[in-house]
């Protein structure tokens, strides 16, 4: 009888291929009040427009850290079993140590891609912040770059008001700087992400997939 490896059951019953999407969310103090009602309010759209996609669905994977403290509140789970969390502002802005240990979550699921068999696309890494990092960022920052560069994986970054983008950029590939967000237009964001996440899960691992432009929602 076939035994299913112990870790990854659910990558043996979806082989689909996988499109991870990696979620480090800002938490922190200042995002309380009307900026985190809409972030939430975001997630949930997010998760709507993913399941209204029968192959988005089952082949976009998304996980979510947030940072005030850095907390773990999603593992990676294909969308149509992927519950957004009620997020709540409290904290400091420790930016860096998300960044880390989202990046070490990624790689630990990649593993799991490989010893179950199933293949995947290029992950995307998706930060969003009102603010600088309050712990240190530069090791995380070579990180992201490395990554870029070997095409392990797509880093953006958006900066809601107030956000540091000086150091934002720094953390970011020279390829792909942050963009602001306009107002806290969080759900119109999310329709864009989930819309470029299903035109990626629509193609094959490793095709170039145009992404639509981010308009209405973002300014460099």
């Amino acid at each position: 009888m076939y035994q299913v490896p112990f870790g990854y059951p659910d990558l043996v019953s979806n082989p689909e291929p996988r499109c991870p999407c990696l979620l480090l969310l800002d938490t922190s103090s200042s995002m309380a009040g009307d900026a985190i009602a809409e972030l939430n309010a975001g997630l949930q759209t997010f998760k709507n427009e993913l399941e209204a996609d029968s192959l988005a669905k089952q082949r976009v994977e998304l996980a979510i850290i947030t940072f005030g403290p850095v907390q773990v509140h999603a593992e990676f789970r294909t969308a149509d079993g992927f519950e957004p969390p009620l997020l709540h502002a409290s904290g400091a802005t420790p930016m860096g140590e998300a960044i880390s240990r989202g990046l070490d979550m990624l790689e630990a699921r990649k593993t799991d891609y490989k010893q179950a068999g199933v293949s995947y696309f290029r992950a995307w890494v998706f930060l969003i912040t009102d603010g600088g990092p309050t712990d240190e960022w530069r090791m995380a920052a070579r990180r992201v770059h490395v990554g870029e560069k070997g095409k392990a994986f797509n880093f953006f970054a958006v900066g809601v008001n107030g956000a540091d983008m000086r150091t934002l950029g720094q953390i970011c590939s020279p390829d792909r700087q942050p963009l602001c967000l306009n107002g806290l237009h969080f759900r119109e964001l999310f329709k864009w992400l989930s819309g470029s996440l299903s035109g990626v899960a629509k193609s094959r691992p490793g095709e170039l997939v145009a992404l639509p432009a981010p308009s209405g929602w973002a300014s460099v």
